[in-house]
């Protein structure tokens, strides 16, 4: 099928991102399997063209609104579903060293399946959960950047990333309203997993009145090896 991809170009122009012709076809194709997966599988609600690449593409890489990503990272998704952000981020930063981490299989299988028919290198899907492969050796503070846009509140989502990010690196949560309460909330637990809010950079999507919110949080001391607590902890009680 053609597809109009024109608007997904101005978007992501806008953003300050310029997407190669063949950077454009591996979207459209990530959507295309996108769309045939999610008829066996449950990988997403959105499924119409031009609101995929907006809510899902377009705002998985406005993340350059709040770091660069032009040169060497390693980053891990948390709770990366379909992919979003970090898939997403890998075709649009192919410089990008990518770990996409989700506790269900099937979507794990999903990514495996997009990343070879896009041949992109340097991305590792892993099936787990945050709480127990954080506290593994080759995971545990070694990623410069961890990104979630997984639904949770910032306490227990900071118990979940933070144990991944190495001293000196950032974790960045993607929110859809306004959070000045919620990270206010936080505070206690992020300071104490080791980390500093830094500041949170509010938008719209190009072209829209969708809002978005990103949370940057800086990396300023190790974790206590006592977090994340044990498997379905942090979400009952936040720290």
């Amino acid at each position: 099928m053609n597809y109009d991809a024109s608007q997904f170009q101005r978007d992501a122009e806008e953003l300050g991102i310029s997407l190669t012709d063949e950077q454009i076809r591996q979207f459209l194709r990530y959507y295309e399997l996108l769309i045939e997966w999610n008829e066996k599988i449950n990988l997403t609600a959105i499924t119409e063209y031009q609101d995929v690449m907006k809510k899902h593409f377009i705002d998985s890489i406005s993340l350059v609104k709040a770091c660069d990503l032009n040169q060497e990272i390693r980053l891990i998704d948390v709770g990366t579903g379909a992919g979003f952000p970090g898939l997403a981020l890998k075709i649009a930063f192919p410089n990008l060293e990518v770990t996409l981490l989700d506790s269900l299989n099937k979507r794990i299988l999903f990514l495996e399946a997009v990343v070879r028919e896009l041949g992109l290198s340097k991305v590792e899907t892993v099936h787990g959960r945050a709480e127990d492969l954080a506290r593994q050796k080759p995971f545990r503070e070694t990623f410069d950047l961890c990104v979630s846009r997984a639904v949770a509140n910032l306490s227990t989502l900071s118990e979940y990333c933070l144990p991944f990010v190495k001293t000196g690196g950032q974790f960045i949560s993607y929110k859809s309203e306004k959070i000045s309460e919620e990270i206010e909330n936080a505070e206690k637990a992020i300071r104490i997993l080791g980390g500093r809010v830094e500041r949170q950079v509010e938008f719209c999507l190009p072209a829209s009145d969708i809002y978005r919110n990103l949370s940057v949080i800086k990396k300023v001391k190790e974790t206590d090896m006592r977090y994340p607590r044990k498997a379905g902890v942090p979400g009952r009680t936040p720290l």
